[in-house]
């Protein structure tokens, strides 16, 4: 009972500052806009300063003083709410992965700069192919993911399946285990060690707002783990897999996405694929 009346002082203490923010915004931002610009022009100003950046801003502050506390079952956005489950892992050097995914049909991501991050929303909106799309950052122990991948559905960037993986490394025992494997030694090994790169597949299927800040996003399919049978079976598909080997991070769960009315299921299993040297060579 106290531990409910705890989280729910939290969430309340959360929710106060967006009532604020709404308040200000429709008090005094719009209204300032509105006799500066066009109408239609006004709320979009509004919009984006509350939603891009007032409001990330209290929740990261809020993240600052209460960090949350789990195991590394998902990823999280930069401001701290659960996002994909992860899912699947790849043991090679960064080398290796790039050219298995490649080879397998996979296209590296491009980075997020703002001419890329344009680039994608006009190819959404106008239904341009963009391949590289860039993928939004998220987060696993304080760090954005090291490498992306991703295939368009038909075409269409709306639509797409992805993955991010971040590297580590882990003991060379059999079989490995959550406690064998080494978050914080990524800086120290990563071009030419052979890393294990967990990764966190998924589909996205749609536009939807974040339910917390109301930014836009994509919205996933919930049924993540056949993503991870769809990386396992494109790389199988070109003999680029040595073994794997099934790693249990927790039982089955759903998981509250950040999306309006979004969830994602996991069995809470990770497939973690060995590559095999011979076709990367």
């Amino acid at each position: 009972m106290i531990q409910y009346l705890v989280r729910f002082a939290k969430r309340l203490a959360l929710f106060i500052p967006g009532i604020i923010i709404a308040y200000v915004s429709l008090r005094y931002t719009l209204p300032y806009f509105d006799k500066r610009l066009p109408d239609v022009v006004a709320i979009l100003f509004t919009y984006a300063l509350a939603a891009y950046v007032l409001i990330p801003g209290i929740i990261r502050v809020w993240r600052i003083i209460f960090p949350p506390e789990h195991l590394p079952l998902y990823c999280v956005t930069p401001d701290g709410f659960a996002s994909d489950p992860l899912n699947i892992g790849v043991v090679g050097t960064r080398r290796e992965l790039i050219m298995a995914m490649e080879k397998a049909g996979w296209y590296m991501s491009d980075p997020n700069s703002l001419g890329n991050i344009i680039r994608h929303v006009i190819s959404i909106f106008l239904g341009w192919e963009y391949s590289h799309a860039p993928v939004s950052k998220l987060y696993l122990f304080g760090r954005k993911q090291d490498l992306a991948f991703e295939i368009p559905v038909n075409g269409a960037n709306i639509r797409r399946h992805h993955v991010r993986f971040w590297a580590t490394t882990f003991e060379e025992k059999q079989p490995i285990t959550a406690r064998s494997i080494h978050w914080h030694h990524r800086r120290d090994h990563l071009h030419e060690d052979e890393l294990l790169w967990v990764g966190s597949a998924s589909l996205d299927i749609g536009i939807m707002p974040i339910r917390h800040n109301l930014q836009l996003t994509h919205k996933v399919d919930p049924d993540t783990n056949q993503e991870r049978e769809l990386i396992c079976a494109s790389l199988r598909s070109k003999k680029l897999i040595d073994k794997t080997e099934k790693l249990k991070l927790d039982d089955p769960y759903r998981l509250i996405n950040r999306t309006w009315r979004g969830e994602l299921r996991t069995d809470g299993m990770m497939t973690v694929a060995w590559l095999k040297k011979t076709t990367l060579s």
